[in-house]
């Protein structure tokens, strides 16, 4: 039986696949479930949740595998950082509201990512619409009946509470000059709405430190200019304290920036930091700078941090008899 001639070559045979072959190919590699949890992760501070794995195809046995061999270490139940266990700087923020279902983050620690507070040491704090029975080592849960839209914004790609509703949820659990320190600051920031905190504090009306919140409120209007530091902060509370007439904080005056002065007295009061003061150089610039304004007419004093909090009783005196 003759043998039958060998069928030609086809033409793509002979060629590599096609360009819309290659695409394709490359197009199933960008969409595989590893790159896209290491998407995910880089917008969420390295940490992903459970329920977030599943839904990018995942399965519970390539959950458990994965964190076998490393690439997922547990923070929480239900909850990973991706690639390493070392946390970002706010990935204990994020881990924390992905852990609770519908929370967000609250207190103290919303007032440190909203910039309003030092990072506090502790639980991370979040509040949910309704308690939880079940405790999560790490995380304090706040409950609360009900959230308004303003009452939730986004900050670093974490939800947590507006600087309104995170003023009042502070007021709960601070002290007096705690919360006036962080109202200081959300006005320093320029993050406090007047509206939006009023009408925050009238559905708040009878929660613990609701009252002492208004008060400070009422009593920074027409104030100057917020405080920089705690030893200014001090002194300006010294002052209120004595029932004196309230400085102009932090102005220029004849050219130089000044910490308090009152201009109907020719009074400057500079409050000395050894951060700031204690070199050879700072300390002959602000002999310059005194001699100049004293030239000028001002008298200038100097305080530093023993004289306001030790002896806050002649740094009075001095104020009053030169004020009164």
């Amino acid at each position: 039986m003759p043998r039958q001639a060998a069928r030609p070559r086809s033409h793509l045979s002979r060629h590599p696949p096609p360009v819309r072959h290659f695409l394709r190919t490359q197009a199933d590699k960008t969409t595989s479930p590893d790159l896209e949890v290491a998407r995910l992760a880089a917008r969420q501070h390295a940490v992903v949740s459970r329920r977030q794995l599943l839904a990018l195809g995942l399965s519970k046995d390539e959950i458990w595998y994965r964190t076998k061999i490393g690439r997922l270490h547990r923070i929480h139940a239900g909850v990973y950082a991706v690639g390493h266990p070392l946390l970002l700087r706010y990935s204990g923020y994020m881990a924390a509201v992905l852990a609770c279902d519908g929370a967000v983050l609250s207190h103290r620690s919303a007032a440190a990512l909203l910039g309003l507070r030092h990072a506090p040491a502790g639980d991370v704090e979040v509040t949910v619409l309704r308690a939880r029975s079940r405790r999560t080592r790490g995380i304090r849960v706040h409950a609360t009946r009900s959230f308004q839209p303003s009452d939730i914004t986004t900050e670093e790609n974490i939800r947590c509470t507006s600087p309104a509703r995170t003023l009042i949820d502070l007021a709960a659990v601070l002290n007096r000059r705690q919360l006036r320190r962080a109202l200081e600051r959300s006005i320093e920031l320029r993050i406090l709405d007047g509206r939006a905190i009023d009408a925050a504090l009238d559905r708040a009306s009878g929660r613990r430190g609701v009252g002492v919140l208004r008060e400070l409120i009422a009593g920074l209007q027409g104030e100057p200019a917020p405080v920089r530091n705690e030893l200014e902060r001090r002194f300006l509370e010294l002052v209120r304290a004595e029932g004196l007439a309230i400085p102009v904080v932090n102005a220029r005056v004849c050219g130089y920036e000044v910490d308090f002065h009152w201009p109907a007295r020719r009074l400057i009061v500079e409050t000395d930091g050894r951060e700031t003061h204690d070199t050879p150089h700072q300390f002959e610039e602000d002999r310059r700078r005194d001699l100049e304004l004293t030239m000028a007419g001002w008298h200038v004093v100097r305080v530093g941090w023993r004289q306001v909090v030790y002896d806050p009783s002649r740094v009075a005196a001095l104020l009053g008899s030169r004020l009164r």
